[in-house]
This record gives structure tokens, sequence and C-alpha cells, in this order.
């Protein structure tokens, strides 16, 4: 006498269901950490910022000597993106965006 071995349907229906039940507890865990986490947040008391000091006003206006340090950082970056030598790199101008 042999023992019969399952249908291979049932096999594959067993494994698909064994995988989307765990899927399914994974996605409720997910949930239930969630509910928990904003449940403790939510007991915290918000701690209160300081006040911001205002930032230090900057010159808009660069002294000859910072423009030409600016633009050669600037040809410095710009080289090593492209892969070339600082001296194939020219910048004809510079304006600022923002």
């Amino acid at each position: 006498m042999t023992a019969s071995s399952p249908a291979a349907g049932l096999v594959i229906g067993m494994g698909l269901g064994t995988v989307f039940v765990g899927l399914i507890c994974i996605i409720a865990i997910c949930y239930i950490m969630g509910a928990v986490i904003k449940l403790f947040e939510s007991k915290k008391k918000p701690v209160p910022e300081a006040p911001k000091s205002a930032p230090a006003e900057v010159s808009e206006e660069l002294s000859s000597a910072d423009k030409v340090e600016l633009i050669a950082v600037m040809s410095a970056v710009i080289a090593e993106e492209l892969g070339e030598s600082v001296e194939a790199i020219r910048i004809k101008s510079v304006r600022k965006v923002s």
C-alpha cells in the first residue's frame, strides 16, 4: 500500500494561502504598532522651542576677492563633476538665482 501524494493544486493553494495570511498578519501588526506609537506620542508634552534669533544681515554685494574665490570654487566643482581639468572650464557670467 502506497501513500498517495496530494494534488499539485492543493499544494500551490496551501502555499499561496500561507503567504497571504502571513502578509495580512504583518499588515495588522504594523497598524497596531502605529496606533501604539501614536498613543504614546500624544501623551508626551510638546517641548517649547527657543525663540529663534534673526539671522545676521548678509551683505548682498561681494568684494572682488570674494567673487574671484566664488568663481574658483564653482569652477573646481564643475570640473570635478565633468571629469575635466579646471583649465577646460570657463565661467562667463554668474548671477544669483534665488
